[in-house]
């Protein structure tokens, strides 16, 4: 119900092999065999083909200087080397398959081992150290619900927690009142014990049965209609409830501070009745010229339901600001 409106390598050895290596030049004739018929290299310090020879230098120390180069030496040097370099390119090779393949078979053991730990549910990574808590602290929740925030409703129904002063200048605040863009003038305003007394035509009674324990009054005027508003304080909203239902009479208008007396005598005025916790609010509204009140009359009624809906708004504003200091007040 609504009450007024106001969001994650080593080294490869070579083997030398001492084959007996063959000239590149003519074919040597046999010592001590006649010739083939092929002129003889010439021989240091001999005679050649009918001219001097010159010594040639020995290309190789320590062997003996025939006058021409050892080509079988230097075809077994050559021999030697070639296949040197062939041992050191076999070997490199060797020693190179040998690196890929470590390599390779590292790559498949840590392949291996990754998987295995995934499939083992994981493990502790290489370098770092085991976390001794990995786990996060689970939340935890209070097994005993917050309570509620106050209902104002409850600050204005039960006594015991309706403690805020009551006064007129409290209840109707300031010199005027303005209602959906329509401005009312505030006049005279009571407030009295004695509920029998600001009422008429049997209104007191109703309320003196019910326990009233104060009337508050206020008057307010516009263009010619004047509107008394009346609350009464019940010790329970039961007891505000009968009186509201049994009511009967009216408020009495309140004249004064610039408003004349109204609604006296024999004239119509209208008359409305309702509560909310343990308040019953009332108003009483016609002209001030003592014009009768007809249902053609919008303005007088219309200015009745501003006035009730100022008084409904006033008390339950009473009931959410005594809820709201309860609410912020330290607990026990």
């Amino acid at each position: 119900m609504s009450f007024g409106g106001p969001q994650p390598g080593g080294e490869q050895p070579g083997q030398q092999h001492g084959q007996q290596g063959y000239g590149y030049g003519y074919p040597q004739q046999p010592q001590g065999q006649p010739g083939y018929g092929y002129p003889q290299p010439p021989v240091q310090g001999g005679q050649g083909y009918g001219y001097p020879q010159p010594a040639q230098p020995n290309p190789f120390p320590g062997a003996q200087d025939t006058g021409t180069p050892d080509w079988g030496a230097l075809a077994d040097a050559s021999a030697a080397r070639s296949k040197r370099k062939r041992w050191l390119v076999i070997g490199g090779g060797a020693v190179a398959a040998l690196a890929v393949g470590a390599v390779v078979a590292t790559a498949i053991v840590s392949t291996n081992k990754d998987n295995e730990q995934a499939k083992n549910g994981g493990g502790t990574p290489t370098g770092s150290a085991a976390p001794t808590d990995t786990a996060s602290p689970a939340p935890t929740f209070s097994s005993v619900a917050p309570p509620p925030p106050p209902n104002p409703k409850d600050y204005i129904s039960d006594p015991k927690k309706d403690k805020a002063p009551l006064t007129p200048e409290g209840l109707f605040p300031g010199k005027k009142l303005t209602m959906s863009g329509r401005v009312y003038a505030k006049g005279a305003t009571s407030s009295t014990t004695n509920c029998a007394a600001p009422t008429e035509n049997g209104l007191g009674t109703v309320l003196k049965a019910q326990g009233c324990q104060r009337v508050l009054r206020a008057t307010y005027v516009k263009d010619g209609v004047a509107i008394t508003v009346g609350v009464a304080v019940f010790p329970s909203e039961p007891a505000a409830i009968k009186a509201k239902n049994q009511a009967q009479g009216n408020i009495a208008p309140l004249a004064g501070a610039g408003v004349k007396d109204f609604c006296h005598g024999k004239t119509v005025c209208l008359r409305r009745t309702n509560s909310i916790g343990r308040y019953v609010y009332f108003t009483y509204a016609g002209f001030t010229n003592g014009k009768k009140v007809t249902t053609s009359d919008q303005p007088v009624f219309k200015a009745s339901d501003d006035l009730g809906t100022f008084a409904f708004n006033q008390i339950y504003a009473r009931g959410r600001t005594q809820a709201s200091a309860a609410a912020a007040a330290p607990r026990e």
